[in-house]
């Protein structure tokens, strides 16, 4: 699978924990599943097959407290504006001084993982990375 990539393992290396940006309580219900979720926590149990330091995977850090519309229907400026304020940190000792991978299924303008990323730093998180499955451009 993905870590397969030799680049890929260097850069996971250097992190303790992977967290996978949230959906709204209110859209998970709807779609009944996370997918970032999903492959960072089978991205964490194989980088722990094959290598010594243990990677840890919590969904309970990073909250999502507002439901708006899907990134994907939105444009540039309305993206970066709309996910300002609306992640929220809870157990915030659990990242304390951690270095924290932030996964996100596709990364199109960055505003959601640089949101999360944000509020991460401000919480005290010693370093924060972003990983994502795909890109993608805006037109």
């Amino acid at each position: 699978m993905l870590l397969k990539n030799k680049k890929l393992c260097q850069f996971i290396k250097s992190y303790d924990i992977i967290l996978s940006v949230p959906l709204h309580k209110k859209r998970l219900k709807e779609r009944g599943y996370n997918q970032s979720q999903l492959i960072a926590r089978e991205l964490v149990k194989e980088y722990n097959l094959h290598n010594n330091k243990k990677m840890i995977y919590y969904n309970d850090v990073i909250i999502k407290t507002k439901n708006i519309k899907p990134q994907s229907t939105k444009n540039l400026k309305d993206r970066i504006q709309d996910v300002i304020g609306i992640y929220e940190i809870k157990n915030k000792e659990k990242i304390i001084g951690k270095n924290i991978i932030i996964f996100d299924d596709i990364y199109t303008t960055g505003s959601t993982a640089n949101e999360c990323k944000k509020i991460l730093l401000e919480a005290g998180a010693n370093k924060v990375g972003i990983l994502a499955l795909a890109k993608d451009y805006i037109e």
